[in-house]
């Protein structure tokens, strides 16, 4: 079992909700809002270039835009194997929660 390291988790996730809206800046504004913190542009980008690597994530380059100074956009679609991360993940994380209704300091 190959499971994701939580950074990825996140991005997956990421790209699930933002579908076709799923590029870098709108993953890290997604990501920062979901988390309360900040997340840098570094932070999103060097785990995508991990999970498409991985064969999770697939990379569409969208056509260049006068918008963007002719530069494309790169946007990021779940695979099946990606999806199947995400559950596997979701149920590891279900086992280990399971019985624990609240955390409380003892």
């Amino acid at each position: 079992m190959d499971l994701l390291l939580r950074s990825e988790e996140m991005i997956l996730l990421a790209i699930w909700h933002l579908q076709d809206e799923a590029y870098g800046v709108p993953i890290r504004r997604y990501l920062s809002e979901a988390t309360g913190r900040e997340i840098s542009l570094a932070s999103v980008y060097v785990p995508l270039d991990r999970l498409t690597h991985r064969g999770l994530v697939q990379a569409i380059d969208a056509p260049p835009t006068k918008e963007r100074g002719g530069r494309r956009k790169r946007h990021f679609k779940l695979t099946s194997s990606g999806i199947s991360a995400l559950s596997e993940v979701r149920s590891v994380h279900d086992k280990l929660w399971m019985g624990i209704s609240k955390l409380s300091l003892r």
